[in-house]
């Protein structure tokens, strides 16, 4: 059967031996699957040394399967090589090839690989799967290049650090930019913990989280927090968003106030929120809390850390702004019509929105973990605010779908009363001043490359098969 051969490759800023140790790390493969693909590990046993397997859930349009792979070959400083055992093509080879040059190291990515019946397919087929790992690997390529100059900036020493929130969306992508780095990793659970996983039980409600006879942290990040932009806030909605925020906070914050040992930094996850609807004005850490639901949710989630910072610990207060990523989130809930196309607006459209690209967020995440002149408040967002209309209008540019007429605010509020008065027609423009002179670099500061980066949508001109 004859086989076809697909090659990506680029030069990193480091050495090949530096290269291939990041990929033999927990959570390299999590930080190359390309977030607009519906794809997770399942299961995995090693990491990619000869004999080691990964199951992964994938699917290709509304089909789902399973991918098994095993790694056949690996020779440290120069390559390796995994196969599939299980999966949708007759035969499937990745090569990963590591070789030093006078301008850093080379990543050649060689795919062999034969489609069931290729024989009888028109050209057309391995052409479609070309355009698909293009895509794929551009993502790949561009993510672990900007993934290494930042481990370079905040990664030169090992840290172990508890993070709640593990498995939500900020902190799935979080955890395994940590671990690449070369970070020791625990998470907070609810169920039974696993301690092969480094797990720890916690139940914000009863008030129950013993850190005693566990190792020292370096720090503690906190993200766990019940959705606030979903649903209609009932009086039973409001009080989970507030309990989960407050008695989550006060927990940790109390239990690493109490040890012996005490983290150095504490990351508490707060939003822009805290500033309320403030129109057009942007606003800045030093600003005063705003008059809304959401802002008075985000007075209490900070104050709820002060036994941190009364201990102390570096404590800094995470605004983050809205997080892009089509894997949850606003983003997420708007691809949801994209085969029709999007909305012209919500409302009037002019409300600011505040956003930030997933990996920027987890970025600027690691920057505040590790820069010790940040403390406080400090705004996560990209420095580039858009309005409403903006975010819509550049979706529908880079998805080159239409734009349908706009939803009304009355419609919204009738659907969703005060949550859509907040958080879908509300604005907040923040600026990013403090994050930026402490030295954290944005990734993609503007909104159509950051969209086009996480939807894979690089070539605008790809011909169609």
């Amino acid at each position: 059967m004859a086989e076809h051969r697909f090659t990506a490759a680029s030069l990193f800023p480091c050495s090949a031996r530096e290269l291939h140790a990041w990929h033999s790390r927990p959570g390299a493969l999590e930080r190359l699957i390309p977030p607009w693909e519906p794809t997770r590990v399942v299961s995995r046993a090693g990491g990619i040394d000869p004999g080691d397997r990964v199951v992964m859930a994938m699917q290709a349009g509304p089909f789902p399967y399973r991918w098994q792979a095993r790694h056949v070959d690996n020779i440290p400083g120069t390559m390796f090589r995994d196969i599939q055992e299980r999966g949708p093509f007759a035969r499937w080879t990745h090569t990963h090839r590591f070789t030093d040059t006078p301008d850093g190291a080379l990543l050649e990515d060689q795919i062999d690989y034969a489609l069931p019946g290729q024989a009888l397919l028109p050209g057309c087929a391995t052409e479609l799967v070309d355009r698909t790992l293009d895509r794929i690997f551009r993502y790949r390529h561009a993510t672990l290049r900007d993934d290494l100059m930042l481990h370079q900036r905040c990664s030169t020493k090992p840290l172990r650090v508890l993070i709640s929130g593990a498995s939500g969306v900020l902190g799935s992508a979080l955890i395994p930019l940590l671990t690449t780095g070369g970070h020791e990793v625990w998470t907070l659970v609810r169920r039974p913990p696993d301690r092969r996983r480094r797990e720890i039980h916690w139940d914000p409600e009863q008030g129950q989280l013993n850190l005693a006879g566990r190792p020292a942290f370096d720090g503690v990040i906190h993200l766990a927090g019940d959705n606030i932009g979903e649903g209609r806030w009932t009086a039973a909605k409001k009080q989970r968003v507030i309990d989960s925020r407050v008695l989550g906070t006060g927990l940790i914050a109390r239990a690493i106030a109490e040890l012996p040992v005490r983290p150095w930094v504490f990351l508490s996850a707060s939003a822009v929120g805290f500033y309320g609807n403030c129109l057009d004005c942007c606003m800045r850490e030093e600003d005063r809390v705003g008059s809304d639901f959401i802002s008075d949710v985000c007075a209490r989630w900070e104050d709820a850390a002060r036994p941190a910072e009364a201990a102390g610990i570096r404590t800094v207060f995470l605004r983050i702004g809205v997080v892009l990523s089509p894997r949850g989130g606003a983003l997420q809930r708007l691809l949801t019509t994209a085969t029709i196309g999007f909305a012209r607006r919500f409302g009037s459209g002019d409300q600011y929105l505040s956003w930030i690209g997933i990996n920027d967020m987890a970025g600027a995440v690691l920057h505040a973990l590790t820069d010790d002149t940040l403390a406080g408040p400090v705004n996560i967002a990209a420095p580039t605010p858009v309005t409403n209309s903006q975010l819509m209008g550049t979706l529908a540019r880079v998805l080159r779908r239409p734009l349908l007429p706009p939803v009304p605010a009355g419609l919204l509020k009738t659907l969703y009363g005060q949550m859509a008065s907040e958080v879908l027609l509300g604005g907040c423009r923040v600026a990013t001043d403090k994050l930026c002179h402490s030295g954290y670099t944005f990734r993609h500061a503007d909104l159509e490359p950051a969209l086009r980066h996480l939807l894979g949508r690089f070539d605008r001109n790809a011909p169609e098969c």
